[in-house]
């Protein structure tokens, strides 16, 4: 309790000190990793495990034991549009009480259509001067977790992610950015209880902006702005996550979570909402047979919103995010799907996740 009262203070030194923050800022950051906890509808921070810890809770990369682990994932949204790839590795040092892990991930638009130079100087519109450039978000962190205090029953372990930040919209914009995460993790016979702190000082992104002579005649003729290079601000953000694991039988077990999503760049859409913060829940369940095969859902994303779109009556319900997962184990490779809505439970916007992990095991002589 007194490490989240810290970290509750911290988070309000930060808000004061800095004010202004861009709200919805680095979003892919957001999108999460591994299709074990998408499918779990978010709901990690507590009962992450292997490689994919770096993104949930570093603290959580004291799970990887003895051999190296590797986390794949890839997803794709609105058609094919946009592309999701994300990649991690962990390392267990220091007699298995010391872990560290190297995480990338890119969220990229490719093929996107520059217009800039359609219409010729006599008006006439010319496709063949049509061009393509890619908008792509690319962010590498490095992990580390330790493991501070344990017991007969519990253990305690810390963690934390540097993260730097590229992002690059064609040869138009390009930023750079860097953050640090802190985390905790404790562990009580069934129980478990996690927080992190993402973006703690929070994040920066400065941004550099180039155009030809030409680019900028047409940005000004067509009465666009030209941008020049301008900071952008991440505030920080607090997950808070408690699972407990119902055992059934010796291979039979029932892992719950529930996690509170808080952040701080200003009123959002979410159940508890209020211009310093906002909470939005999510909840999480993975049934698990003798550690082979898995099945999961989750829900979150909640929002108000018109009831099936009626603009008329103008009735606002409660809508949410509902996810769906499996996943299986074969000696030490496991592969985890997810189905998961991107939108809430009345809209088709849904994609398919596919994750691999496996363990690096040496041979022995």
């Amino acid at each position: 309790m007194r490490l989240i009262g810290a970290l509750c203070v911290l988070i309000g030194l930060t808000v004061q000190a800095n004010g202004q923050f861009r709200k919805y800022s680095n979003e892919f950051l957001n999108i999460g990793a591994g299709a074990r906890s998408l499918g779990m509808g978010g709901a990690n921070v507590a009962s992450s495990s292997g490689a994919n810890a770096s993104y949930w809770n570093p603290a959580l990369l004291s799970t990887v034991k003895d051999n190296p682990d590797v986390s794949l994932m890839h997803a794709e949204y609105f058609t094919g549009i946009g592309k999701y790839d994300y990649g991690s590795i962990a390392f267990p040092i220091n007699n298995n009480k010391r872990t560290i892990g190297f995480s990338l991930m890119r969220f990229g638009i490719d093929d996107i259509p520059n217009t800039l130079y359609l219409v010729d100087a006599d008006g006439s519109v010319n496709y063949n001067n049509l061009e393509t450039f890619s908008s792509a978000d690319y962010a590498f962190m490095l992990s580390m977790s330790q493991i501070v205090k344990t017991g007969d029953d519990y253990e305690l372990s810390m963690g934390g992610n540097v993260k730097v930040i590229r992002r690059n919209i064609g040869s138009f914009a390009k930023a750079w950015g860097f953050g640090i995460d802190a985390a905790v993790h404790y562990k009580k016979k069934n129980w478990q209880l996690g927080a992190v702190l993402r973006d703690a000082t929070s994040t920066f992104n400065t941004w550099s902006f180039t155009f030809t002579d030409r680019e900028k005649e047409v940005l000004y003729l067509t009465n666009n702005d030209i941008p020049t290079q301008s900071t952008e601000m991440t505030a920080p953000r607090l997950w808070l996550g408690g699972g407990y694991t119902f055992k059934f039988n010796e291979k039979l077990s029932l892992l719950t979570e529930l996690m509170l999503d808080l952040s701080f760049d200003g009123k959002r859409n979410t159940i508890i909402k209020s211009d310093f913060a906002n909470v939005d829940p999510r909840a999480g369940a993975e049934l698990n047979f003798n550690d082979a095969l898995y099945v999961r859902a989750g829900i979150g994303n909640f929002q108000q919103g018109l009831k099936d779109g009626d603009t008329t009556n103008m009735k606002k319900v409660w809508i949410y995010q509902p996810s769906f997962g499996a996943g299986f184990r074969i000696k030490n490779v496991k592969i985890d799907y997810a189905f998961t809505n991107l939108s809430n439970q009345s809209s088709p916007l849904y994609t398919h996740v596919i994750s691999l992990g496996f363990n690096i095991i040496k041979k022995e002589k």
